[in-house]
């Protein structure tokens, strides 16, 4: 019997210390991994400024180089932000806000424009006026378009009271007369005091008075 337990704790220990041989390797191997190299965390590209660049509505453009074939350009209106262009790989960069154009090349060179207004078809002419104060104290409008030359007769406030072009080419109103003349290549506007004996006013469609007559009156009869 005794010989029976000093085998059985013999054993046990040596099953204890089995499992303390096992146990090791695998402790190692958790330490192992803890101790691996981790990959390393590439530092993001620096923004290295390089100009300010005035745009064409009077913000501006700050234009910064990140690295090679990379640009960019903040657009500013006073102090706020309005967009970024970003020109990577060779590629031209376009923006657009409230009729600012802006474009951003590759090197980093920045360009802008205002639109001024529809675009004219090709060949076709845009429409340009002018106001003037004719002698009757009414407001005359001379209207230059792709319809050709007209003029348009209005009262101070507003009111219309005429509008005459080459096809219907006089007007009359309070004994004035208003007509568009066609003289060679040029058209005029004349204005007729037919109240006052037929003194005239010529103008050019630029609104330049360019011709004055003046009606001899007549000396009462005795």
């Amino acid at each position: 019997m005794r010989s029976t337990r000093r085998t059985t704790l013999r054993t046990a220990a040596v099953c204890v210390g089995t499992a303390a041989v096992l146990a090791l390797p695998v402790g190692s191997a958790f330490a192992d991994a803890s101790a691996a190299p981790q990959p390393a965390v590439q530092p993001k590209p620096a923004r290295v400024f390089v100009t300010t660049v005035k745009l064409a509505d009077g913000s501006v453009a700050e234009v910064y180089k990140i690295g090679d074939d990379h640009f960019e350009a903040d657009v500013f209106a006073g102090s706020t932000k309005r967009d970024t262009l970003v020109s990577k790989g060779g590629a031209t960069t376009y923006g657009q806000s409230n009729g600012l154009h802006v474009v951003l090349q590759p090197n980093g060179t920045v360009t802008s424009w205002m639109e001024v207004g529809p675009k004219a078809r090709p060949g076709v002419k845009r429409e340009s006026s002018v106001r003037i104060a004719v002698p009757d104290g009414r407001i005359a409008k001379l209207i230059d378009g792709p319809d050709g030359k007209r003029v348009a007769i209005s009262t101070p406030n507003g009111n219309r009271l005429a509008a005459i072009d080459l096809k219907h080419p006089s007007a009359q109103n309070d004994g004035w007369t208003y007509r568009i003349v066609q003289d060679g290549k040029r058209v005029k506007f004349v204005v007729i005091d037919g109240k006052g004996g037929g003194s005239s006013w010529v103008y050019r469609f630029d609104g330049k008075l360019i011709e004055k007559y003046t009606a001899e009156r007549s000396a009462p009869r005795a």
